[in-house]
C-alpha cells in the first residue's frame, strides 16, 4: 500500500491561517454594520436632511421635481473620490477582488478599504440602484489583505484571507454563510483544497454567528411555499430559459453603455453624475426604484405588489441600474438583480402551471443571478438561505441550471469577467483536477539509471558520458549510491580549469548546496515546479531527504505522461463492444 498518498495536500501552516481567517470574520462583520450604517445615515441627510442611521426608504421622501438632483450630487462627489482617492473604488466590487487575486497577488490598498464602504454609502444614499453585497465584497477583502500584508504569508495565504474577508463580509450583509461559501468557491477561490476553503468556511461561520448577534437570527425574507408538482418542471424550463434571457440582455446592454460612455470627450469623473441624472428621473417617476430595494423584493417575493405595479419598478429599475453601472460608479449587483428576476417571476407566477404563483418569483430571482454571475449553485443556496423554503429547493435547482446553461451558451463571459477581459486579462472559470497533481513521481520516474560514480576521474566522464554518444544532458553522480549532485556540461567546463582527481570532488567543492531531487511520494506537479524554478531537464529521485539514497530519475518527457492519458480521456471516443449474444444452447 502506498501509504504517503493522500487524498489531499497536508499544509502545516492551515491553522495558523484558519486562526486569522476567524478574526477576518469578525472584523469583516464589524465592515458590514458600518456600511449598512452608512448608507441608511446618507439616505437620511440626502432625502429627509436628518442626521440618522434609522433605516428608511427613500422612496418616502417628498422632495418633489428635487429627488431628481440628489443622485446627481452623490454621483459628482464618488467621482471625485475615485480622481483623486483611487480609482479602484469604481464598480460593483466582485470583479476588482477577482482582479487583484488573480492578477496583482491579492493586494489591495488601505484607501479601498476606506473609501470603497463611504463611496458606496454615499451613491446608495443619495438614491443609487445598488446593492450593498458588492461594495462589503470589496471591502472585506481589502481588509482581509490589509491584514496579510502587514504579516509574513505567501501570496496563496493572502488570497485565502482576501477572500475570507470578502465572503464573510457577505455573509454579515444577507445571513447566507453557506452561499457565501459557495461564492467564493464558484468565483474567487479558482481552486479547491482545503487549505483555502477551510480558512473562507470558518470566517463565513465566525461572520454568521456575529451577525445573529447584531440583527438577530431569521430570513432576511421568509417563505414558505407548496411542495412541487410534476408539471412544475416545464415551468422551471420555462422560467429558467427566460431567466437566463433576462441575464444575457441585461449584461449585454450593461456593456454597450459602458462603451458609449467611453466615447463622452469628458474625463470619467464625471460619468457617474450623467448616470446619476438618469437614475434622479427614474427615481422622480418611480420612487421605489431608488436605493437598495429589499422592501420590494420582500413585496415581490410575498405578492404584495399588483403585476402592473410590479412592471412600473421593474422597467425602471433595469433602466437607471443598467446606466448607473455602465457609468463607472460605485455599487452592488446582486440586490438589483434579485429584484428584476423577482419581478420577471411575479409576471410568470400568473400564467405558469403546476404551483402556487408565489414560488416563482423566488425561482427567477435565483435562476436571474445565477446565470448573470456564472454561479448556479451560489444562487440556488443563497435562495434558499434568504428564504429558508426547504419547498423551494427542487424547483430551484432546475429552473437555475437551465438559466445557467442558457447564459453559457450564449454568453462568452459573465457580468464579473467581462470588465476584466476589458482590461487585457482573461479569466478562463473552468477547473479540474491536475493530470499532474493526480500522478506521483513514482508513478513516471525511470528506475535503471545511468549514473556516474563519484570517484571518476574528470577525463572519463568526458570521454564516457559527454563525447558524440552522449544519450543524455545531464547524470547523477553518486557515491556508494547516495546521490552526490547532477552533472551537465556547462557544470563540467566549470571543472575544466581546476585540478581535481575525480567528479565527487569536483562537486563538493564546486556546488557545496545540497543538490535539487524529488521524492517518489511527491505529485509530479511538484517535480514539474521544481524542475521549472531550477532550470533543470532532469531530476534525480532519492528514497528519502535523510539518506539521499538514489532510486531514479524524472525528467521532462516523464511528466507528459499524465497529460498524454488526460488528453485521450478527453478526446479519444470509444465504444464498447464487449457485449454480444451469448450463443444458444444445443438441445441434446
Amino acid at each position: 500500500m502506498d501509504h504517503h498518498k493522500r487524498d489531499f495536500s497536508v499544509n502545516d501552516r492551515l491553522l495558523r491561517i484558519c486562526g486569522l481567517a476567524a478574526i477576518i470574520g469578525g472584523i469583516a462583520t464589524l465592515a458590514a454594520v458600518v456600511l449598512l450604517g452608512l448608507i441608511h445615515l446618507f439616505t437620511n441627510l440626502f432625502f429627509f436632511g436628518t442626521f440618522s442611521i434609522e433605516d428608511r426608504s427613500p422612496a418616502l421622501n417628498t422632495l418633489g421635481h428635487w429627488v431628481i438632483a440628489i443622485p446627481v450630487i452623490g454621483g459628482l462627489i464618488v467621482g471625485m473620490m475615485a480622481r483623486f482617492g483611487s480609482e479602484k473604488i469604481r464598480g460593483h466590487g466582485i470583479p476588482e477582488a477577482i482582479e487583484a487575486i488573480l492578477f496583482g497577488k491579492s493586494r489591495m490598498s488601505p484607501k479601498v478599504a476606506i473609501l470603497k464602504p463611504l463611496s458606496s454609502g454615499i451613491v446608495i444614499g443619495s438614491g443609487g440602484p445598488f446593492g450593498a453585497e458588492g461594495p462589503i465584497i470589496m471591502t472585506g477583502g481589502a481588509l482581509g489583505s490589509l491584514i496579510a500584508q502587514c504579516i509574513d504569508v505567501t501570496a496563496a495565504e493572502r488570497k485565502t484571507l482576501l477572500v475570507a474577508g470578502a465572503a464573510a463580509g457577505m455573509t454579515a450583509v444577507f445571513g447566507t454563510p453557506v452561499a457565501a461559501v459557495l461564492l467564493a468557491v464558484e468565483l474567487l477561490l479558482f481552486e479547491w483544497r482545503p487549505r483555502s476553503f477551510l480558512p473562507v468556511a470558518l470566517a463565513c461561520a465566525v461572520a454568521g454567528f456575529a451577525r445573529a448577534a447584531v440583527f438577530g437570527t431569521g430570513a432576511l425574507f421568509p417563505l414558505d411555499t407548496q411542495a412541487p408538482q410534476m408539471i412544475s418542471l416545464l415551468s422551471c424550463l420555462a422560467a429558467g430559459l427566460l431567466s437566463g434571457a433576462l441575464a444575457s440582455g441585461l449584461s449585454a446592454a450593461l456593456y454597450k453603455l459602458e462603451d458609449l460612455f467611453h466615447k463622452l470627450p469628458i474625463h470619467w469623473m464625471w460619468w457617474p453624475a450623467i448616470g446619476a441624472v438618469f437614475v434622479g428621473i427614474g427615481g422622480y417617476v418611480e420612487p421605489r426604484a431608488l436605493g437598495v430595494g429589499y422592501d420590494v423584493i420582500g413585496d415581490l417575493l410575498h405578492q404584495h405588489i399588483a403585476i402592473q405595479v410590479a412592471l412600473s419598478i421593474l422597467a425602471v429599475k433595469a433602466v437607471i441600474w443598467v446606466v448607473a453601472l455602465a457609468s463607472g460608479t460605485s455599487g452592488g449587483v446582486l440586490a438589483p438583480l434579485l429584484m428584476l428576476g423577482a419581478g420577471l417571476g411575479t409576471v410568470l407566477g400568473a400564467i405558469l402551471p403546476g404551483h402556487d404563483a408565489a414560488l416563482w418569483p423566488l425561482v427567477c430571482m435565483a435562476a436571474t443571478l445565477g446565470a448573470t454571475l456564472g454561479a448556479p449553485l451560489t444562487a440556488i443556496v443563497f435562495a434558499f438561505g434568504l428564504t429558508h423554503d426547504a419547498n423551494a429547493l427542487l424547483p430551484l435547482l432546475a429552473a437555475t441550471l437551465v438559466a445557467h446553461g442558457f447564459a453559457t451558451v450564449v454568453m462568452k463571459r459573465s457580468i464579473m469577467t467581462e470588465k476584466i477581459a476589458r482590461r487585457g486579462y482573461h479569466i478562463y472559470r473552468e477547473y479540474g483536477v491536475d493530470p499532474l497533481e493526480r500522478h506521483h513521481v513514482d508513478e513516471v520516474m525511470t528506475r535503471d539509471v545511468l549514473t556516474i560514480d563519484a570517484a571518476t576521474p574528470l577525463s572519463d566522464v568526458l570521454a564516457k558520458h559527454f563525447g558524440p554518444h552522449q544519450m543524455h544532458r545531464a547524470y547523477p553522480v553518486v557515491r556508494d549510491g547516495v546521490l552526490v549532485g547532477m552533472l551537465d556540461r556547462t557544470a563540467l567546463a566549470t571543472m575544466a580549469h581546476a585540478e581535481f582527481s575525480s567528479i565527487g570532488e569536483a562537486l563538493d567543492r564546486l556546488q557545496p548546496a545540497a543538490p535539487a531531487f524529488a521524492l517518489p511520494g511527491e505529485p509530479c506537479r511538484l517535480a514539474a515546479t521544481r524542475l521549472a524554478v531550477h532550470e533543470l531537464e532532469r531530476l534525480p529521485v532519492v528514497a528519502d531527504k535523510a539518506s539521499l539514497r538514489l532510486v531514479g530519475i524524472v525528467s521532462r518527457s516523464d511528466l507528459v505522461k499524465p497529460a498524454r492519458a488526460h488528453f485521450d480521456e478527453e478526446h479519444r471516443r470509444e465504444r464498447f463492444r464487449g457485449f454480444r449474444r451469448a450463443p444458444a444452447l444445443r438441445k441434446h
